[in-house]
């Protein structure tokens, strides 16, 4: 420890330490000391000391209660995963920390998929608790087609004669079924209540454009049911529909006209129509769920002039809209597309948290909001940056989820994973 020289700080607050050469790592001793114990395993971390010499220094510098938790609370998620291994009372205090001082967030993870055999898919992620974005290493994924995305956090791929998804917060765990029996080219792919729902989006030559199927994940089989509403015969295909799922149904809405129908797995039958036409002005509209709240994104003025981002919340019960709050103007020009202008905006929800992106390519930007406790919205932007790691002819895909340490926990032990903070 001779090498690392001590150089002082004006407050505790802990700094990344792949900021600093080995031998200007900081250890200073700022409210009695206390912190030197977080920087001494930050240096175990980053530089790869051993466990027994993070035990040791723990030992000699002992911290604990409110102060330990304080101090765990300013450390990245992905490095209190091994910090939960020094001893029982660290375990103890970061559980205690995450549940009292920083509580996890939701993650945004960009999946980037190579249009070229092997067809490899890279993995970013920004933690909003820690403020970092993250490198997720993982074992190939056995290609099946291109890969989508589905109301937040659902990843599938769909062939003729293949399904595979996954749901999980990490998508750790893969799902590989046969087709459903109608052949399919742009459906709607649900999972609700422990079923796949996938609807709409056939091929010309299929008989029913309007066909619906359900996988009962408990039977491994597929169930033929009611067809969509006839309603949607000119628009039965993700391009055109927006969708969200709460805990036990699937909501359907039409992009341009809000449109609105329910599907319900267990009845195998359709509700609706409900107009989701919170303002006259809205020419386009997309629809998200979280925490128990169907948000409704509606765009106004036109697809030349957008004038304004709005956001309502929205009764399940009778479709009556809440407005909740407005995208300042500065942050209306970061989603639009040269190509597509506002038509490629897509939204992923999950928890407090939403994130706006550009779907049709790789954004250079990501607008976002937090839901406040008191009413209200927190907004934000951010640079994206997966956006330089790639190119354009890659496939870029969005999720969200909530990620807690039981989950990172359960990514990092499985063979050739890993996480690691973007530097």
């Amino acid at each position: 420890m001779n090498q690392i020289s001590k150089i002082p700080l004006t407050n505790y607050y802990p700094l990344p330490l792949y900021k600093y050469q080995p031998q200007t790592i900081l250890l200073h001793f700022n409210i009695n000391h206390y912190c030197s114990k977080l920087f001494i395993f930050e240096i175990f971390n980053y530089f790869k000391l051993s466990k027994k010499m993070a035990i040791i220094l723990d030992d000699e510098a002992p911290i604990h209660g409110d102060v330990l938790e304080v101090i765990l609370s300013h450390v990245p998620l992905v490095d209190l995963v091994p910090a939960s291994c020094v001893s029982k009372s660290w375990s103890r205090a970061i559980t205690s920390s995450l549940r009292c001082f920083n509580k996890p967030k939701p993650w945004l993870i960009i999946h980037t998929q190579c249009t070229r055999s092997p067809y490899d898919i890279s993995v970013h992620a920004y933690d909003p608790r820690s403020h970092v974005w993250l490198e997720i290493s993982q074992p190939s994924i056995k290609y099946v087609s291109a890969l989508r995305s589905s109301h937040s956090n659902l990843l599938y791929m769909l062939s003729p004669s293949k399904l595979s998804f996954s749901f999980d917060p990490m998508n750790v765990t893969w799902h590989h079924v046969d087709a459903p029996r109608v052949w399919r080219t742009d459906p709607i792919v649900a999972h609700v209540a422990g079923s796949i729902i996938i609807a709409g989006g056939t091929c010309d030559f299929e008989d029913d454009p309007l066909a619906v199927e359900i996988y009962n994940m408990e039977t491994r089989t597929w169930e033929t049911c009611e067809s969509m509403p006839a309603i949607l015969k000119d628009s039965a295909a993700s391009t055109w529909l927006s969708i969200a799922t709460t805990g036990d149904k699937l909501i359907v809405a039409e992009k341009f006209t809000g449109v609105t129908h329910c599907f319900d797995p267990k009845t195998k039958n359709w509700a609706g129509p409900y107009e989701l036409r919170a303002d006259p002005q809205i020419f386009y509209s997309i629809i998200g769920f979280s925490n128990d709240r169907l948000i409704l994104i509606g765009m106004i003025g036109d697809a030349e002039n957008v004038t304004g981002v709005k956001i309502w919340k929205v009764n399940t019960e009778n479709f009556e809209c809440e407005k909740m709050g407005e995208m300042p103007p500065a942050l209306i020009k970061k989603l639009k597309s040269e190509t597509f202008g506002v038509f490629s905006v897509s939204v992923c929800l999950a928890g407090d948290y939403a994130y706006m992106y550009k779907s049709s390519e790789m954004a250079e930007e990501i607008v976002g909001w937090e839901f406040k406790n008191g009413g209200g919205l927190r907004w934000w932007s951010m640079n994206n940056a997966a956006a330089g790691d790639g190119n354009r002819s890659e496939r870029v895909v969005f999720t969200c989820s909530v990620i807690g340490l039981p989950d990172l926990q359960r990514a990092v032990s499985l063979e050739n994973r890993k996480i690691a903070v973007k530097l």
